[in-house]
Order: structure tokens, then C-alpha cells, then sequence
């Protein structure tokens, strides 16, 4: 199977670092975040992707046309005009980096992949911009069983602030250290898709696969839910890459 990363978003919410390179590019430790995020998916042994470039997408093609060149060791010949690796460690992967726009939403980045996908293919999709440690066996496993078009993952987000537990008399009988959130699960990316949700992108202007291709869906009843309750984390403040930054320095990092 393939994966299908959506990598193209201006990633505003952050622009204390994407004003310089596109958010998959942000490093997390002395790696870019897309790095790592294609780490999870060859751990199952996926080493296909498709990455759907936007803004500064050339960022993203140079790391990985050069990354022999600043991964391995080299050797210049100035006179011969020659590069030779002398010895490399590189993953077994194929990227297909493609132009899907600077303004594109979501939707419509997905639509321009299809060229780059076999007509009855099922294939993985998320977004550059998160890590998470989903078991996408079960995922896929899950998927299969259903027999639906499509499959989400839902995690519930991490919170932000301690929780009181508040009883009389102002009695604080409880203090709960940044519990998730209320409850309620959201979604997590991390997808299968089977070929046909592209019928569900036809005759849309620029469409955001986060509204009415998947409220169809749902409302089809060709929308699965996989529950994740594990590490997941997205990188949407720079709060986030610092804390991002200081998990990916620990022995075990979560998301692998």
C-alpha cells in the first residue's frame, strides 16, 4: 500500500517557523517532522508515499533529491564534476513529490494525486503535520472488516491546563495534570481510503476533505472509526514543537 501525505498548507498557526519552510519541514530533534512521520509508516512496512506539495514545496523535493548527499558520506572530484557516496544507511523508500497547489484545500490536494494511484487501490492518508504511534495494522484490519469506504482514526486531544476537581467550601478534592480533553474524540488523521472517495470529490470548486466528502460519507454510511487512544500530537503551536522536540531527545520516542 501506498501513503498519501498532505504536506501543502501554509501552517499559519506556527508562522514563527513556516514563515521560512512549509511545516512537514519543521524540525522535530535535528529532523524534519515529515521524516519522522514516514518513519511510523515504514515501521509497518509501507515505503511508497505520495507527499502533496503546496507552500514552498521545493523545501520538501531538495531534502529528499539531496538526501544521499547530506545523510552519507561523500566524495567531491572538482576536476571530474563527480559526486560519489561512499556509504549510506538510507530507507528503502519511494517518494512521488507532487505540485498540488498553493491554495488548494485539502480535498482538492487529494484529488491531484489520483493520477499517481491504481484505479482500485486502497491506500493510507494523513497529514504532515502530526505524530502519533497508531498501530496501522489494526487500522487497516479494522477497515477491511467493515467493508467501508473509508476509515478514520479518532483520538481523543491532549489538554492544556490542569483540571480542579472542586468540592465544598472551595475544597479542591481532586488536581488532574493536563487531562485529555472533554471526552469527546476527534479526528486524528490517519486514514484508509479505498479509490472510490474520489467519487466523493467530483464536481466540487476546491474541496476541504474534512467537510462535505466526509460528511457524505458518514451520512452514506461508508465512514469507519478506528479508536486511538495512544500517543498522538500535533504540531500546531510552537508550544508543541518544543514539547515534540523534547520527546524525540528521550531514549523511546513515543511515536515509534
Amino acid at each position: 500500500m501506498k501513503a498519501v501525505i498532505l504536506a501543502g498548507g501554509f501552517g499559519t498557526r506556527i508562522s514563527e517557523e513556516t514563515g521560512s519552510r512549509p511545516k512537514p519541514m519543521i524540525e522535530v530533534g535535528s529532523v524534519p517532522l515529515i521524516h519522522h512521520l514516514l518513519s511510523i509508516f515504514a515501521k509497518y512496512g509501507v515505503n511508497e508515499f505520495i507527499i502533496c506539495c503546496g507552500y514552498k514545496g521545493y523545501l520538501i523535493k531538495d531534502y529528499f533529491v539531496n538526501y544521499l548527499v547530506h545523510s552519507a558520506d561523500i566524495r567531491v572530484s572538482l576536476a571530474g564534476n563527480r559526486v560519489d557516496v561512499l556509504n549510506t544507511q538510507a530507507p528503502d523508500w519511494e517518494v512521488t513529490l507532487v505540485d498540488t497547489g498553493l491554495d488548494s484545500m485539502t480535498g482538492e490536494r487529494l484529488r491531484r494525486v489520483r493520477p499517481y494511484l491504481q484505479n482500485d487501490e486502497r491506500f493510507f492518508m494523513t497529514y504532515g503535520d502530526g505524530l502519533a504511534n497508531v498501530d496501522l495494522k489494526a487500522l487497516l484490519a479494522t477497515h477491511n472488516a467493515e467493508k467501508r469506504k473509508a476509515t478514520v482514526t479518532a483520538v481523543r486531544p491532549p489538554g492544556r491546563f490542569g483540571a480542579l476537581e472542586i468540592g465544598s467550601h472551595n475544597n479542591v478534592r481532586k488536581f488532574v495534570e493536563k487531562p485529555l480533553g472533554d471526552g469527546g474524540y476527534i479526528n486524528g488523521g490517519f486514514f484508509v481510503l479505498e479509490s472510490s472517495i474520489f467519487d466523493y470529490l467530483e464536481g466540487l470548486d476546491n474541496p476541504t476533505w474534512e467537510n462535505e466528502p466526509l460528511s457524505r460519507l458518514a451520512s452514506d454510511k461508508q465512514l469507519t472509526c478506528f479508536v486511538h487512544d495512544g500517543f498522538w500530537m500535533p504540531m500546531d503551536t510552537l508550544r508543541d514543537k518544543i514539547q515534540l522536540d523534547e520527546l524525540a531527545s528521550r531514549e523511546k520516542v513515543p511515536w515509534l
